[in-house]
């Protein structure tokens, strides 16, 4: 068997969560490879909205199993409060989740250092979601980092040694932090992942490959915010893209099966960095509203502009793409016309490939394809869609070059439309 990999390729908040929960029956073994509690993965079913940050989006289907990743980096208080509400929603997930002794601990000092940092730099902030992703990762590379293995042996001691180099280095900052308001729940949240099985994932994942079961990777953020290949410096602080699923996981690389790219009919961003295609008008705004397009983590208005081609292609290449999902058709139903970005002009040059920086003053050469007025979000089969529908995909489907397979026509998982012909 083969890991099959689900991410997103625009900017995040693409739908990965409602998709991997779509998808979840073909599977026996969820796993994330990456990202934190800054990501935000809503589903929904039974007119019921759930919103996941560190647990895979599979969780809610209760004979799969789950794994939370090495190359995820966790919070223990957010983890307790992401349980809390599980379970009082009836649900005990502590026999289908499982935990990587590798995956790296968010302590409440990289939240402290994550606000430090972030409040320092005045105009040029990054548009951080302030969860200590950062400064995890930094001690991860760094080599000071504490892994959910080690609430097993010494904790306190090595919680307290590593809050003394943080609170050194908080030291160079003008402002002042209280660490203990950060501190609460700490312990509650470590004795939480304590009534969990925590295993070396490695080992785990690779044997449930020997087995034949089936496994599949949940990306978080999107390809656009992955820290090599991403617009730097406004990216997130882990690999997002499907190479990042090998060493999220333990996984060799040609172990990897299907790589499911998500991308909205539009495009989103939350936080700072650049936008090419961000619309600041009326428009920007109508797709907003139609979209409800506000972060499931941080609950900011996220900024909203047409499809990039140049990007999405950039995307495809990076993760090798083998099949696509396209999510939010139905918020386009408004729009008489809808424009594509298929190249940009920078120095007046015009170029079809992503470039090294996204300058200000670029321009966007736009192609524009008819809108479709009709209401997508009751349709249940592909037979059903408006002609200007079809005609936007087998567009998108010839400039990419990979078939979209799924099409999400609304935010409940029935609102899900494989495409057979694809």
């Amino acid at each position: 068997m083969k890991v099959d990999v689900l991410l997103g390729l625009q900017w995040g908040d693409e739908g990965k969560g409602k998709v991997v929960d779509v998808l979840t029956p073909k599977y026996d073994v969820i796993t994330r490879f990456q990202g934190g509690p800054n990501a935000g993965h809503t589903l929904e079913f039974n007119n019921i909205k759930h919103v996941l940050h560190n647990i895979p989006s599979g969780i809610f289907h209760t004979d799969k199993m789950n794994i939370i990743g090495n190359g995820v980096v966790l919070d223990p208080i957010s983890f307790k409060q992401e349980i809390d509400e599980l379970e009082a929603k009836g649900m005990d997930i502590t026999k289908n989740l499982l935990i990587s002794k590798k995956a790296h601990l968010i302590l409440p000092t990289h939240r402290v250092l994550d606000r430090a940092s972030e409040d320092s730099k005045g105009k040029t902030k990054i548009g951080s979601t302030l969860k200590g992703i950062g400064p995890t990762y930094m001690d991860k590379t760094g080599r000071n980092g504490l892994r959910v293995g080690d609430i097993l042996n010494n904790f306190d001691q090595k919680y307290a040694d590593l809050k003394k180099k943080h609170q050194q280095l908080l030291s160079m900052y003008d402002k002042e932090y209280d660490v203990t308001e950060y501190e609460v729940g700490l312990q509650e949240g470590i004795d939480c992942l304590k009534r969990f099985t925590i295993i070396d994932s490695e080992h785990s994942i690779n044997n449930y490959i020997k087995e034949g079961k089936s496994v599949l990777a949940e990306g978080a953020q999107g390809t656009l915010l992955d820290i090599d290949f991403g617009s730097y410096p406004f990216v997130t602080s882990s690999n997002t893209i499907c190479a990042g699923a090998c060493t999220g996981m333990g996984v060799a690389p040609n172990k990897i099966g299907e790589v499911y790219g998500i991308f909205k009919a539009y495009c989103t961003r939350v936080g700072s960095g650049p936008f090419p295609t961000e619309l600041f008008d009326e428009t920007g705004e109508e797709l907003r509203k139609a979209g409800h397009e506000f972060g499931a983590t941080t609950g900011r208005p996220r900024r909203c502009g047409w499809i990039d081609l140049v990007a999405l292609k950039y995307s495809v290449m990076i993760n090798g793409v083998t099949q696509l999902i396209m999510t939010k058709g139905d918020v386009l139903s408004t729009f008489k016309t809808i424009k594509v970005a298929t190249s940009y002009i920078i120095d007046g040059v015009e170029t079809k490939e992503f470039p090294f920086e996204l300058p200000e003053n670029m321009e966007v050469v736009y192609t524009e394809l008819p809108g479709w007025s009709e209401d997508l979000t009751g349709l249940k089969s592909e037979n059903e869609f408006p002609e200007e529908l079809n005609a936007y995909i087998d567009y998108l489907e010839s400039e990419l070059e990979v078939p979209i397979k799924i099409v999400s026509v609304g935010p409940d998982r029935d609102q899900t439309i494989i495409r057979e012909e694809a």
